[in-house]
């Protein structure tokens, strides 16, 4: 049987929870998350909110990621790079690969590259205005 599409929340719950363990285990990215992250199912659910709206526009996502990054790029000493965003970006679309085809799974690949750019220009912005840079 082929893969489906992304249609539903259980799908984006999936989708989040197969793509986190991909991340969590990361050598390379895992302890940004690992070390800052304490209520796992809690951030889980927030995350499938985050992508609930990104993908079907309903509003339950209450947050502000771009800011919350460039706080844990300062947590983290200033070491998140674009590079991790591109490890970041290939788990996406390897777990999206794998689980789902067709235009939502292609939607969300298309968000997380243009998510992805501006987390780090919200990085580079705040080191600027930190006097970082």
């Amino acid at each position: 049987m082929g893969k489906q599409d992304i249609a539903n929340r259980k799908d984006i719950l999936v989708l989040v929870h197969r793509f986190y363990e991909k991340v969590r285990a990361d050598a390379e990215i895992g302890h940004f998350f690992n070390e800052t992250i304490t209520d796992w199912p809690k951030h889980m659910e927030k995350l499938t909110d985050f992508w609930e709206m990104n993908l079907f526009f309903v509003q339950k996502y209450n947050g502000n990621p771009l800011q919350v990054h460039a706080d844990l790029d300062s947590d983290m000493g200033r070491t998140i790079e674009n590079y991790h965003f591109g490890i970041w970006l290939r788990h996406w679309f390897a777990t999206l690969d794998a689980h789902f085809r067709g235009p939502n799974a292609e939607k969300a690949k298309q968000r997380a590259r243009n998510i992805s750019v501006r987390m780090f220009i919200a990085i580079y912005e705040q080191r600027k205005r930190d006097g970082v840079l």
